[in-house]
């Protein structure tokens, strides 16, 4: 599967992406009504506005049925950041989730991180596995924030992005 930078041409696909994964991800944590009223064309002209602007890297699957979101962490310097990872709802387990991160993470430690986070909704097991089996552990931080109208609590992931040989790091 390959998977390429993101143009601004892919705003439409990534926001329709990144609406159906919420709808059907997120079905028992939002009001339904929330989720239904999900405008995948204001997302289209946040995600195009980013992606002119080169604000953040995203990286797509070919067919666009996927997406990462990564940069520098807005948290602590130094370390990288995995800022949204979807795919299609139709798209899981299929792998494409898998090669999206690994490609981000590459792209982290070329950049000379050493360590990546990202956010996840407590109350999203699916996510959480798939983060585990990558190697995502559990760094202690958790926060409330609020989308859609519901209070929602967040847990933190982080891994480490040096390489390791003979079990030692380089």
């Amino acid at each position: 599967m390959r998977v390429r930078a993101a143009v601004p041409e892919d705003a439409e696909a990534i926001a329709a992406i990144h609406v159906r994964a919420w709808q059907v991800a997120y079905a028992d944590v939002f009001p339904a009504e929330r989720l239904a009223g999900l405008d995948a064309r204001g997302r289209a002209r946040w995600w195009r506005e980013g992606l002119e602007t080169g604000d953040w890297s995203v990286l797509v699957t070919e067919d666009v049925t996927g997406f990462v979101g990564f940069g520098p962490s807005r948290e602590a310097e130094g370390e990288g950041e995995i800022y949204s990872i979807y795919v299609a709802p139709e798209r899981w387990g299929t792998g494409r989730g898998r090669v999206l991160m690994e490609r981000a993470l590459e792209e982290l430690r070329a950049q000379g991180f050493a360590a990546a986070t990202l956010w996840v909704l407590e109350d999203n097991p699916r996510a959480r596995r798939f983060y585990e089996a990558a190697g995502w552990e559990l760094d202690g931080a958790a926060k409330a924030d609020e989308f859609l109208g519901t209070v929602v609590y967040e847990v933190r992931y982080r891994i480490s992005l040096r390489r390791r040989t003979g079990g030692s790091t380089r």
